[in-house]
């Protein structure tokens, strides 16, 4: 067992918060590359398919003759897939993506590595975003904020784990509208065990009803916009991630998180017209905002929003 001392320290703001600017340059990977993954993976799986002959003409009504040329129209695709040079979260190296600049170590420390470049690449010159040490800086703000919210506690590692996903997901949405059942999937299963387990202060019937209680209330409101206007007013994606934040923060946290994801969003969105960063019918993703939205229960306390909107805690 570890000292209480020890413990304290491991678990103190300003070491979670060192722990979080490097989480934060981890997250910026997992935000460019889980796109890019996942549509190599949906092209393969449209190449194999449209490769059945079989299934061509059996699902499609296709002819022999056309069946064969379709899925002979597929080669070129599967062969330009194939020869695509091996691609995930650990290879290859951080890359400049203007000159193919291979990152050095001390260019990829957290936050110092794009200080000390002025924010540009150490052999073009490119500029690099400051969304990289954004994302390396809120990473470690969050994981800081729990620390001082939670105190030195094991819980507060879990709740680190949970912000980290949230970072990731709200990144990937923001650019893609994609919220990847590979990161939502797991991190609703991680609250369940974890509200199992008791290694977070929400009970298992709490998580459970929390996590129905999310899926079932984006989902009826998403059916009820599109028999009413004919379209689709946010994604599936959206229903999974409020079904694994009720899971994390318990059913009661629900409307909260749905409350503070709204006013985010309204604000976020008054500020993107005003600088005429949001076009007429572009979509912004809700993903962001829900994840804003959580984060924000957390950081304040759930005792505390729950007073602050008269709600009994149960």
């Amino acid at each position: 067992m570890l000292d209480q001392s020890l413990l304290e320290a491991l678990l103190s703001p300003a070491y979670l918060g060192l722990i979080g600017l490097c989480v934060g340059s981890f997250l910026n990977v997992v935000i460019y590359r889980t796109p890019v993954m996942l549509h190599r993976t949906w092209l393969s799986d449209c190449a194999d398919q449209l490769a059945q002959e079989d299934d061509l003409r059996t699902h499609a009504g296709l002819d022999e003759a056309k069946a064969r040329q379709l899925a002979a129209s597929v080669v070129p695709l599967r062969e330009a897939l194939d020869g695509q040079p091996a691609f995930s979260l650990i290879r290859p190296a951080s890359r400049c993506p203007h000159c193919g600049h291979a990152l050095r170590w001390h260019e990829n420390l957290p936050l110092l590595g794009w200080l000390r470049l002025g924010g540009k690449c150490a052999a073009c010159k490119a500029p690099i975003s400051p969304r990289y040490p954004f994302v390396e800086l809120l990473t470690g703000l969050l994981f800081a904020g729990i620390a001082w919210r939670l105190g030195p506690q094991p819980s507060a590692l879990l709740y680190c784990g949970f912000a980290a996903a949230l970072v990731a997901l709200a990144g990937i949405d923001w650019d893609t509208t994609l919220l990847p059942d590979s990161i939502n999937q797991p991190l609703l299963w991680a609250g369940l065990v974890a509200a199992h387990a008791g290694w977070i202060p929400v009970s298992l019937p709490n998580a459970l009803i929390g996590a129905l209680a999310g899926y079932l209330s984006l989902w009826s409101i998403y059916w009820i916009f599109k028999l009413a206007t004919g379209k689709e007013g946010m994604g599936y994606g959206d229903f999974k991630l409020l079904a694994a934040l009720g899971a994390w923060l318990g059913w009661q946290m629900v409307l909260p998180v749905a409350l503070f994801a709204s006013l985010i969003g309204a604000v976020v969105g008054i500020a993107l017209k005003l600088r005429g960063g949001l076009r007429e019918g572009r979509y912004v993703p809700f993903g962001p905002f829900l994840a804003g939205g959580a984060l924000a229960v957390l950081l304040i306390g759930t005792a505390e929003v729950t007073a602050w909107l008269g709600l009994q805690a149960i």
